[in-house]
């Protein structure tokens, strides 16, 4: 498999506070990756870097070949990079469709589009016309996940999907992952619940302290060997 997406020796900072220690990572075309670590790992900055929210060098992030590091972040959206942003991000002065609508504002080709997402989360059809803010935490994460498929993306990144959702709605959100994997999406999460993140993903990356500590496919590291790297024991 080729590499949609690599990222070589990234620094960040937050001014003089350094966040990410030289991290490389590689994501293979169509792969799932859960990116795993403990509050304050680095995780959130990592995505960061990938969708121009954070500077870094521009030969520190190569996406289908190019050079995207420290590009402007509507222009990496326009390559094919879409992101779900940790606490959703919803325009609470919009609707759930005119959110929806400012995804697919890229104007790229491709699968998704308001028929197919109200086919894959119903709900949104039946509140369509309610401001986005009004809906519980899972719809407004399916709004928000819905908006960044409208961009048509060749890689979807999620930042803490199931931060603060009930462990019903947390099921009903990765049990949509199938529908958008199935024509060959390459993902990357964020999540906290290693379980979880072990579960739905094929390759596990594990930050600690803003350093690589583990990196493999997902069916072949043992518990213990991701405990240790997640918590440094």
């Amino acid at each position: 498999m080729t590499s949609l997406l690599q990222a070589r020796d990234v620094k960040a900072f937050y001014g003089d506070a350094q966040a990410l220690f030289g991290v490389d990572v590689a994501l293979a075309q169509g792969e799932l990756m859960a990116i795993i670590g403990a509050n304050g790992a680095g995780k959130s900055t990592l995505l960061k870097c990938f969708t121009g929210l954070v500077g870094v060098p521009r030969e520190a992030v190569h996406f289908k070949g190019e050079a995207i590091g420290g590009l402007p972040p509507g222009e990496i959206v326009k390559r094919g990079l879409a992101m779900v942003p940790e606490g959703r991000r919803l325009f609470p002065s919009l609707s759930v469709e005119e959110n929806l609508q400012i995804g697919g504002l890229t104007r790229r080709q491709g699968p998704w589009n308001l028929q197919r997402l109200y086919a894959l989360f119903p709900i949104l059809a039946e509140k369509r016309h309610a401001p986005a803010t009004s809906l519980s935490g899972g719809q407004q994460q399916m709004v928000a996940l819905g908006r960044a498929l409208m961009s048509n993306p060749e890689l979807l990144l999620c930042d803490e999907l199931s931060l603060g959702l009930a462990p019903i709605v947390i099921r009903e959100i990765y049990a949509a992952m199938p529908a958008i994997t199935g024509e060959g999406m390459t993902v990357m999460i964020v999540e906290q619940d290693i379980t979880m993140a072990q579960r739905v993903s094929q390759v596990v990356c594990c930050l600690q302290e803003g350093r690589v500590s583990l990196q493999g496919r997902s069916d072949a590291l043992t518990r213990e060997q991701i405990s240790q790297a997640y918590f440094g024991l």
